[in-house]
């Protein structure tokens, strides 16, 4: 049996999309018969839970993330189980980390978003990202096998089994989708919610998921209960695709979930909500199937709720954004391409 390791982390500040992207490529892997183990310095119990429930294993190394104990523990753990590749996903690993991580012999898969980091130092590389064939991989990883573009967006199990199934017409999605990925770092879900509430046109139904890791999940459930318009709180949905499926529009952080939302041809507000979301967020935009806007700023949740409310109001647009995400080169398979090239190096 083959041995992925899998070295990502989660946090409150940091986020979970580095280690769901992973989980999206394991779950693959899984399914081809790989064992998976993920090494992390960070974690939280939601993303626990997600990877004890997917029959995925977790040991946790010292951190700081990157520092040399992380380094050494991780090599032990490739040691130990026999592993024969390794996903590599964070922005905490520098150049000596990574290097060190090749000289263990295994198969380094290396995500990547910007190329504006140090040398890669591994056998194949991803970004998903509409730019990412412009980046400079050529010096950052010479040799590398490139997986670049939307073909290799991951999606998980879940939302590619979605997007095979027929979807309502637009005019029947009377969902306003709200999600600002597992922990919201910025807190936006509890105002963005508010003003929501406080714009919403008749017929509109207000859905925020919140991922389990998010810290404020007792006041934004506590905040759903006292707003009178028909809001709805979910924490760490389990039907995400059915959710997608009816939501007339998504209001969403950039990352992992602006690519689900794509597959699934849900007219999108994405909010930018870290540096490295802001290039892949205007290259998804400068394709129709969305706009986006800048949560960064002091003035951020009126200029979101402002957005928001001016597409819900206007159906036609939503109905060509909705027309130009299923026109886009997604067919749900970035995962198993994903999955594929890394196991192929390995016969």
């Amino acid at each position: 049996m083959t041995t992925v390791l899998v070295r990502a982390d989660a946090s409150a500040a940091i986020g979970t999309g580095h280690v769901m992207r992973c989980l999206a490529v394991a779950e693959v892997l899984r399914g081809q018969g790989c064992r998976i183990q993920f090494a992390m310095a960070e974690s939280t119990p939601a993303i626990d839970a997600r990877l004890a429930a997917a029959g995925i294993g977790r040991i946790m190394v010292p951190g700081p993330i990157g520092d040399a104990g992380d380094l050494a523990a991780t090599r032990a753990a490739l040691r130990r189980d026999g592993a024969a590749a390794v996903m590599i996903d964070g922005y905490g690993f520098g150049d000596d980390y990574r290097a060190g991580l090749k000289a263990s012999g295994a198969r380094v898969l290396a995500w990547d978003d910007l190329a504006d980091g140090p040398p890669l130092h591994a056998d194949l590389v991803v970004n998903p990202a509409p730019q990412a064939e412009r980046l400079p991989y050529d010096r950052l990883a010479p040799g590398a096998g490139l997986l670049l573009g939307p073909a290799h967006v991951p999606f998980r199990r879940e939302i590619r089994l979605a997007a095979a199934r027929p979807r309502p017409p637009m005019a029947e999605r009377r969902t306003l989708l709200l999600t600002f990925g597992g922990s919201d770092p910025l807190g936006l879900t509890g105002p963005v919610l508010e003003g929501l509430a406080a714009e919403r046109p008749e017929g509109c139904r207000i859905l925020a998921v919140v991922g389990g890791s998010n810290p404020r999940v007792a006041d934004l459930l506590g905040l759903a209960e006292r707003l009178e318009a028909p809001v709805t709180v979910e924490v760490d949905s389990t039907r995400m695709g059915a959710v997608m499926a009816g939501s007339g529009l998504a209001v969403s952080a950039g990352g992992g979930t602006q690519g689900e939302l794509a597959l699934m041809a849900v007219p999108t507000l994405l909010v930018v909500i870290a540096d490295n979301q802001a290039p892949a967020s205007a290259g998804s935009a400068a394709l129709g199937w969305c706009e986006a806007v800048d949560g960064r700023g002091p003035d951020a949740v009126p200029l979101i709720v402002a957005a928001a409310m001016r597409l819900w109001r206007d159906p036609d647009r939503r109905r060509a954004m909705a027309e130009k995400a299923m026109a886009l080169p997604l067919d749900g398979e970035g995962a198993v391409r994903i999955a594929q090239a890394l196991l192929s190096g390995l016969r």
